[in-house]
């Protein structure tokens, strides 16, 4: 698309060089024709790479549906878990998959912009680029926040340290801990991550109603895993 588009580029401008007169010039005409048939054939070309993002976007929303049926299942296993149930609570596959999802939504944005800088070096009327590229920037974006949303989960539920209790069986003056997980990897990031945990922000009044306190920093910094394959974690282990 971008050859096509310099070709064209190079051709529209030398066919309107300053200080030629073409009204006596035979081959004007044919120049002329020669000008628009690339037209068309760009034109054609950024209709198809818009058509090809337009389905690759709907892939990604139907993948996403999926994920998110995979995620309410784990979640079903990791409740009855906490009950003493033997389930299966490993993230990795999950994890995998949201990443190669967020991967390919975020090659995607790249792509957008790609587009975007060609649009801004040559448009015409009725450039497809002009109205098609914004709209799916809005749709990949919401895809993206989305995805990025429902990725950060709670690993492990509150839970006594160094007790054979199960989760969320909690002793009162006992400290607890509980890690969140985001199961998009993002190892190239470069911002810090904040995760912040809230407890009690609108407590009842009520008489006997317990209170959770949090003994350190409410906000933790999400670092990598044990390994390499892990994605970002943050433990909170002073509740």
């Amino acid at each position: 698309l971008e050859d096509l588009q310099d070709t064209f580029d190079f051709c529209y401008k030398l066919y309107n060089q300053p200080g030629q007169d073409r009204t006596s010039d035979p081959q004007k005409n044919q120049q002329l024709q020669a000008l628009q048939a690339k037209l068309q054939i760009l034109d054609r070309q950024r209709r198809e790479v818009l058509a090809q993002l337009q389905q690759l976007l709907g892939r990604s929303e139907t993948l996403r549906d999926f994920l998110q049926q995979e995620l309410g299942a784990w979640r079903q296993r990791q409740q009855r878990s906490c009950l003493g149930a033997p389930n299966d609570t490993d993230l990795r596959p999950l994890e995998t998959w949201f990443t190669e999802l967020g991967q390919g939504l975020f090659q995607l944005l790249q792509l957008l912009r790609a587009l975007d800088e060609l649009r801004q070096k040559v448009t015409y009327e009725q450039d497809p680029l002009k109205a098609g590229t914004p709209l799916l920037e809005q749709r990949l974006r919401e895809l993206l926040t989305f995805l990025l949303k429902s990725a950060f989960v709670v690993e492990q539920q509150p839970c006594m340290p160094n007790s054979a209790r199960r989760p969320l069986v909690l002793r009162t003056g006992t400290k607890f801990s509980a890690r969140a997980r985001l199961l998009v990897r993002l190892h190239q990031r470069r911002h810090h991550m904040q995760a912040s945990i809230h407890i009690d922000r609108d407590p009842p009044n009520i008489k006997g109603f317990r209170r959770f306190n949090i003994l350190t920093s409410s906000s933790k910094t999400l670092l990598t895993g044990d390994s390499p394959q892990e994605g970002l974690i943050c433990d909170f282990q002073y509740l």
